[in-house]
Parts: structure tokens; C-alpha cells; sequence
């Protein structure tokens, strides 16, 4: 995206304010469809938790994608959007049983990851086919927090349990018509999904009617200048021919999926703020914007890096900064960052903002979420009008609470 572009939109809109270009989000997709073109069936199905502004969820509609959600809310977003629910996979963790036929009821393929769950459903609904998720025990990922296959994790069940699996099959009649699962996120080493692969295909043929494995995602993305992510092209060699031979011996052409929301939505996504204020201690230089964790909590949470550009005065003086929010907390988004000098009401931009950004934002300290806006073929379109107190009173209630005073005697001596 152009600097001077998103300086006239943070003009346009205000700020904060998170921007997509769309034309990055079908770069990523037609990159990661071309490197696993080898496969017959191919299906990807986007992680709604990225991003899950309807306008981004029926932009990837548009290219072919299905969507893969985690609640109810999130599938009947989806829905909203005139979606085929065939297209939809569900796969919660720790949801009851209600929800979960609630959303089997709305058509959609459900992906069970406990066998309590997985029991009750198939006693009740052995029509509906169910795909279930395997816990591999691998540990993967870029943070301990996004690791979500090793052997303590509460995701997914356990490869140990597969015997009981089939048992639950049997005395069910239920139809087990997928495989899944997901290790974890920003994940670099291609032979992390190669083993955990292994571990997907040699649970795959205990089963007969199996329609597809899906291998979730946690695919990295490059963070900063010189940064190194997943080889996705050499992965798609790799695990193509793998998946091929697999479908020879099961007699069977399966389809091939992934679930990926980073590495479809991350790079495409910037967010702009403005500076508050510059303030220097003993030690350190403050730039405090007019955001803070309520917008962008990454850094905080997961200890992520995102690359910070001063593009009011790009050709500054280069100088050392932290850059810090408004909220009554530590909100630090980056430390000691090399960035060209900075002056009160200058925009700076956070980039790789479109993943986990937005959508995990909240209200804290009642500040209003940011705007959104979606570029399309060069042309912005606002997706989001920016909150107001309005929204924030919307669905509180005021009761009116009449205190009674109590009278105390006061006796003197």
C-alpha cells in the first residue's frame, strides 16, 4: 500500500483506523492454491478468527474458499454473507452439546475434538458424518501460547485414543467422514506438517469413508525486513506427492484442506495511529499514540513484532523509540525501535495488522474500536464506521436504585 494513500485515509476516515488491501489477500491465496496444484481436490477454507469482517469473509467466497469457524456466532456470520453452509467447517473446543447441534442443524460439517462430545452426538445424530480432530502430540509453533498439538494441549484427541474413536463408531453407526488437525501457528520447519502428516494418514486408514484430511495451517509470515517464513512452495511439493500416494493406497481420490487465516490476512493488513504525544525521560523516548492493547493487543499477548513506519516523514532522521499507547497499563507495541524521527501528529503504521488484529480488539478503558477500511483494486471502501458512546451504551440497562440513608442517634455524655 502507497504511503501517501494511507496518509489521505487516515485523513479521510480518522484514526485509528485498520486498512486491508484485497489485492495482497488474493496474492497469498493464489500462492499457497498454485503451490499444491499437483493435488486433484484442493480446498481451503479460511480461518474466520483472523478477520472476520463480512466483507472480507465474502471476498474470500469470491475466490473460492470455503470458511472455517469455531462457534455458532461465527458460523452464522458466515451465513450471513449468502454462503453455501457446505462450504462452512466447524470446529470449536470445550463447546457443549447444544451448540454444537444447534450448528449441525444449519447445515454446515461438523468437527468434533472430545470424545464425551463425540459419544453424545453420535448416539443422538449417527446420520449427520462428522470429521473428528486428532491431537498428534507435536510440539509447534512461535509461541507456547499458539501450540496447540503437543501432548498437554487441551485441543483435539489424542492419538492414543484412536481405539476409542472406533469404538464410539461402532456402537454408534455414526459415518466419520474427516480427519483434522492443527499444531499450532508461525509455524517455520515444513517437517513439522510432514511427520504430523504421517500421524494424520496412518489414523486416516482405520476409517472407510473418510471425504477429506484437513491439516489446519500455522503457516509463518514473514514480520520484518530479512525475516524468514514457511516455504510454502517446497511444502506443496513435499506433501502433494505424499497425499497423492496416500489416496492411491486408500483407493480413494480424498480432498486436501487447510485452514489458514495468518498467512491469508496478515501481510494484507495495516493499522494506522497518531501521535499523541513525544516524551522524553532519562532513558527513553515515549511516542504515545491515540491506541493502545484495546486495538492492538499482539504484542502484548503474544510477545508478536510488528514492523513500525513513520510514514509522515519517512526520510526523517533516523532515532530510537518506544512506542507505547493510551491505556492506563503497560501497553508497549515495540521497544528501543529504530524509526525516523517522530513529531506530535505524525501517523505511524503498524504493519502485518491484518491477522488476530482487529478482530481480537475490545473496549478497554471504553475507548471506541477503530474504523475499518478495505481497498479494492486501488479504491477504498469503508467496512466498519468507527464506534461511538452509542454503541457502547446500546445494550446496557440503567436500573434505578434508590439508597436509603439510616439515621444514627447520637448520644452525648
Amino acid at each position: 500500500m502507497d504511503r501517501l494513500q494511507l496518509l489521505e485515509l487516515s485523513k479521510k476516515y480518522g484514526s485509528p483506523l485498520y486498512v486491508y488491501d484485497t489485492e495482497k489477500i488474493a496474492s497469498q491465496y493464489n500462492r499457497l492454491t498454485n503451490a499444491f496444484s499437483a493435488v486433484k481436490n484442493l480446498k481451503l477454507n479460511y480461518a474466520v478468527k483472523a478477520l472476520s469482517n463480512i466483507n472480507i469473509l465474502q471476498f474470500f467466497e469470491n475466490l473460492g474458499a470455503g470458511l472455517d469457524t469455531v462457534s455458532i456466532q461465527e458460523v452464522q456470520l458466515s451465513l450471513s454473507t449468502g454462503i453455501d453452509p457446505k462450504k462452512i467447517i466447524y470446529t470449536p473446543n470445550g463447546v457443549s452439546l447444544q451448540e454444537i447441534e444447534e450448528v449441525a442443524k444449519l447445515g454446515v460439517q461438523i468437527n468434533i475434538d472430545n470424545l464425551s462430545i463425540l459419544e453424545l452426538f453420535g448416539q443422538k445424530h449417527p446420520e449427520i458424518p462428522v470429521c473428528v480432530r486428532i491431537n498428534p502430540h507435536i510440539m509447534a509453533g512461535g509461541n507456547s501460547k499458539i501450540s496447540v498439538g503437543h501432548i498437554d494441549s487441551k485441543f483435539g484427541i489424542s492419538i492414543h485414543q484412536v481405539p476409542h474413536i472406533k469404538r464410539v463408531v461402532e456402537n454408534t453407526g455414526m459415518n466419520i467422514n474427516g480427519i483434522h488437525m492443527h499444531t499450532g501457528s508461525d509455524i517455520l520447519d515444513i517437517d513439522t506438517f510432514l511427520r504430523a502428516s504421517e500421524i494424520l494418514f496412518d489414523v486416516a486408514k482405520q476409517f472407510k469413508n473418510i471425504d477429506f484430511i484437513d491439516f489446519g495451517s500455522g503457516f509463518k509470515v514473514p514480520y520484518k525486513e530479512g525475516d524468514i517464513s514457511t516455504d510454502i512452495e517446497q511444502l506443496g511439493l513435499q506433501l502433494s506427492e505424499r497425499f497423492n500416494n496416500f489416496c492411491t493406497e486408500y483407493g480413494k481420490d480424498i480432498t486436501l484442506m487447510f485452514e489458514p487465516g495468518k498467512f491469508l490476512v496478515s501481510e494484507a493488513g495495516v493499522f494506522l495511529a497518531k501521535v499523541n504525544v513525544v516524551k522524553q525521560t532519562t532513558s527513553t523516548v515515549f511516542a504515545h499514540v491515540d491506541s493502545g492493547f484495546n486495538h492492538l493487543v499482539r504484542p502484548m499477548m503474544y510477545d508478536s513484532y510488528h514492523h513500525i513506519t513513520n510514514i509522515s516523514n519517512p526520510e526523517g532522521r533516523d532515532r530510537y523509540y518506544s512506542v507505547v499507547g493510551y491505556i492506563c497499563e503497560t501497553d508497549t507495541f515495540g521497544s528501543n525501535r529504530r524509526i525516523a524521527e517522530i513529531s506530535e501528529e505524525d501517523v505511524l503504521c503498524f504493519h502485518n495488522a491484518g491477522a488476530y488484529c482487529f478482530s481480537m480488539a475490545s473496549n478497554y478503558n471504553s475507548r471506541y474500536l477503530p474504523a475499518e477500511v478495505m481497498l479494492v483494486d486501488g479504491k477504498d471502501y469503508l467496512i466498519r464506521k468507527r464506534q461511538t458512546l452509542q454503541d457502547i451504551l446500546q445494550n446496557q440497562e440503567i436500573v434505578n436504585i434508590k439508597k436509603k440513608t439510616k439515621t444514627k442517634e447520637v448520644v452525648t455524655a
